[in-house]
């Protein structure tokens, strides 16, 4: 079966290779325009960026599954919080829809993401890291390695391949 990645970005790319090793795929990466902001700024925009992804990667492919993976920030009352959201799409039209886990970002970060600035320009700042979004991203600066940007993105693949399957299979609905 071949599965097309809305994405060439490694960490994403990886995390589905990687997680789904095992299953007789053919992997299809295709750079894809998430259709959103740079940086989104909330859980709906950033699981729209997820779901143009999946569909745009399955419209130029002769794929029968496309992933499209999208990070994000998301307001809540406890702070402004990393958010990550997957959508896994079907050649056949059925869509599936993970979110995953949420992480405060400091004051320093979140002023300057409300000032306009990427979340990947001000990690890499702070970090002197160029193309931190390409690894371990903000997740892996802020847990000190112990939960990476493509660990992230591989639980989502988890959680959307798992719904596919079960879809497919005797799980009672």
């Amino acid at each position: 079966m071949i599965v097309a990645i809305g994405t060439k970005n490694p960490a994403k790319v990886h995390a589905v290779q990687d997680t789904l090793i095992r299953e007789r795929l053919t992997f299809v990466p295709v750079k894809i325009d998430s259709g959103v902001a740079d940086q989104p700024f909330s859980d709906e925009e950033t699981l729209a960026g997820a779901k143009n992804r999946a569909e745009g990667a399955l419209v130029i492919t002769n794929a029968t599954l496309a992933f499209g993976l999208e990070g994000g920030v998301q307001e809540t009352k406890s702070g402004l919080m990393l958010c990550n959201w997957g959508v896994l799409a079907h050649q056949d039209g059925g869509k599936w829809y993970a979110g995953g886990a949420k992480l405060p970002l400091p004051d320093l970060v979140v002023k300057r993401l409300y000032a306009g600035e990427e979340l990947a320009d001000i990690m890499a700042s702070l970090t002197g890291q160029a193309d931190i979004r390409k690894k371990e991203g903000a997740m892996g600066i802020y847990t000190a390695g112990w939960v990476t940007r493509k660990a992230l993105f591989s639980h989502l693949v988890k959680l959307l391949y798992g719904q596919f399957i079960a879809s497919r299979g005797d799980v009672q609905h």
